[in-house]
């Protein structure tokens, strides 16, 4: 029932993770395409000597998760795809799941996107992540009818899910188009979701489907105040807040450049070293990125498969 139903899966890495994630696939009912983002490993060799049926496209260089994607999606809609599943090289199928949400888009096509619930490697709990992302405030009835043993709803609406098990009509891609490349790795499916939004699709989650998210949780480390990877979540923070095409005021990233020079004359009146290059920096952060959203936006406000190569 794959109704030309493509899984895209982005590996970089992959060895501890690909055969269960393949291994959890019809690999008779749907058809497979991988991108490998120049992993060092032996994943390319691997896929190639146990999986020759498999499309795989091996870059030089990593695009990112995004632009891998992209890749991918451009591929599979020029060979007739009517949906594309995203799935994470840590993320496996528990039984027919992707039948299910197959049918279950055909038949609601207003789900541009469409996800199982994320459980974890044990399946005893839900993935930490996941949890949050079906807190009360996404959908006050998913947790409620669970816990009061309430009939569930076929489907649960929420603002976002992660893509590491996305099921995309050709509708919505042809509509939203695909990962926008001001985003490598992180930040790319949340803007995703705000543009689906925006162009009227839904996003939802189906209660009796389940997949597995195979990693451990993280806690997030600390991050030193001005280093490189402290500018690396506020140009990421920056891009998804200001470039988010339902909510587009370029007056309020100008507002925010105001806040930050007001913080660096008062630590110049402090004599703050410390403080006075982090906040040029993070000016000039500002500065870099404002083109960059003002053209994200326009772009991302139009009906069309923008970032993707599809013929015409």
């Amino acid at each position: 029932m794959s109704y030309k139903t493509y899984i895209i899966i982005v590996t970089y890495n992959s060895m501890p993770w690909i055969d269960k994630c393949l291994g959890s696939i019809d690999l008779n009912n749907f058809d497979v395409v991988v991108v490998d983002n120049a992993s060092s490993d032996e994943t390319v060799e691997h896929l190639q000597k146990n999986y020759p049926d498999i499309k795989l496209f091996e870059e030089q260089t990593n695009l990112g998760f995004g632009q891998a994607n992209n890749k991918g999606i451009s591929y599979v809609l020029n060979q007739g795809a009517k949906h594309v599943f995203l799935l994470n090289q840590d993320a496996y199928l528990v039984d027919d799941v992707l039948d299910q949400l197959v049918q279950f888009q055909k038949e609601h096509s207003v789900y541009g996107i469409l996800s199982a619930i994320h459980i974890n490697a044990e399946r005893t709990r839900l993935d930490r992540n996941f949890s949050n992302y079906v807190r009360f405030d996404a959908n006050p009835a998913f947790y409620s009818d669970h816990v009061l043993e309430r009939p569930l709803q076929n489907v649960y609406d929420l603002p976002f899910v992660n893509a590491a098990g996305w099921l995309i009509s050709k509708e919505c891609l042809m509509t939203v188009g695909g990962f926008d490349p001001i985003f490598f790795h992180y930040g790319e499916d949340d803007n995703y979701c705000q543009r689906l939004t925006y162009h009227g699709f839904k996003i939802g989650v189906l209660s009796k489907t389940f997949m597995i998210h195979d990693r451990e949780d993280r806690t997030k480390p600390k991050v030193e105040l001005y280093s490189k990877a402290y500018f690396d979540i506020q140009e990421r923070r920056l891009k998804l807040m200001y470039g988010n095409i339902n909510d587009s005021d370029e007056g309020r990233i100008l507002k925010q450049k105001k806040k930050i020079k007001r913080q660096l004359l008062k630590a110049r009146l402090r004599q703050n070293s410390k403080a006075i290059k982090g906040l040029k920096a993070y000016l000039q952060l500002i500065d870099r990125v404002i083109p960059e959203i003002k053209k994200s936006v326009e772009m991302n406000a139009k009906q069309q498969p923008s970032y993707l190569e599809v013929n015409s």
